[in-house]
């Protein structure tokens, strides 16, 4: 009988058997479907099906009460022919340029300075204090503007009063209401676009700067020829994102001046909020909302196709 002999050289006690699984093994397609199918659950029940559900229901004439009925092409003549669409697509434009410009500059800008600050617990409260309302409900940040802008009893109101300058009327005159609403948006949401932008601020590598203050390039030659080019993906991403987002502004034309005064706030959510939820004609305001759709993809398009002139691939 012979006796089994052990492996008793070193690192004889850490082999492990061969796997099965070598270098080549693919796991089944089901499990790979298996992992996206949460994400494609939530897709399908809360985009995909209202999305295919509001088309069909442009073609119809429903108020929520009775059985729906075929109206053809019927929601589409009457929202062309619409008056107020073409005011209210125009508040929305304004708004949404508007909002566009002060963001990417105003982001940019504060990124810079706030990029230059060398005490880190400044720097840490500084970036704090300007994301910080971003995280505010626009309900709540309605509220507060609009006691804040009151004419009679606002913090506004009084100092103006103190350095005897009138106080205008924010939300009851239309010269005012659509830029105190763009300045609202502007203090809400400048933190988002803000952070946005610091990181792309960082991505610029020191060597690049370090080599044009090296050549004689001053700091505005380095900004233009340096910085904005190697920041242009930031840009272009920040300029769609806000697009998009101020395009779909609601909140606080709603809740402030109810889309007055003489409809000089009301977006285009916001009038197919009121089509749809108080005149409850269902199908027109499933119109506007392919409109919408429509606008926001082709401006989308637009703009990606725009970014092969000016965007700086690396």
């Amino acid at each position: 009988m012979t006796a089994a002999v052990s492996d008793t050289r070193p690192g004889a006690a850490r082999r492990r058997p061969a796997s099965p699984r070598g270098r080549g093994y693919r796991p089944p397609a089901w499990l790979g479907y298996a992992f996206i199918s949460p994400a494609m659950v939530l897709f399908i029940v809360f985009i995909g099906a209202p999305f295919l559900i509001a088309i069909a229901l442009a073609f119809f004439k429903w108020d929520l009460l009775t059985p729906a009925q075929p109206a053809g092409l019927d929601n589409f003549v009457k929202l062309f022919s619409d008056p107020l669409l073409g005011k209210v697509l125009l508040t929305t434009f304004v708004f949404a340029f508007a909002s566009v410009v002060t963001h990417v500059v105003g982001a940019l800008l504060l990124a810079l300075a706030i990029n230059r600050i060398g005490n880190r617990v400044v720097s840490y409260f500084a970036r704090a204090s300007l994301f910080f309302p971003f995280l505010i409900s626009w309900a709540a940040v309605s509220l507060l503007w609009k006691f804040v802008l009151d004419p009679s009893f606002g913090y506004v109101a009084y100092y103006l009063n103190q350095l005897h300058i009138p106080s205008p009327n924010w939300f009851t005159d239309p010269a005012w209401s659509l830029p105190a609403i763009i300045g609202i948006d502007f203090w809400h949401t400048i933190g988002y676009t803000f952070v946005i932008m610091l990181a792309g601020l960082q991505t610029v590598p020191r060597e690049l700067v370090e080599a044009a203050k090296t050549d004689g390039a001053s700091s505005v030659q380095i900004f233009f020829n340096v910085t904005i080019p190697l920041m242009s993906p930031t840009l272009f991403f920040a300029t769609v994102i806000t697009f998009i987002g101020a395009f779909q502004i609601f909140d606080p034309m709603q809740i402030i001046t109810g889309g007055g005064p003489d409809n000089s706030t009301m977006s285009i959510v916001m009038y197919l909020y009121q089509t749809g939820f108080q005149s409850f004609d269902i199908g027109f305001a499933s119109a506007i909302a392919l409109l919408v759709f429509v606008i926001i993809m082709g401006v989308t398009v637009l703009q990606f196709w725009g970014s092969r002139k000016w965007v700086y691939q690396q």
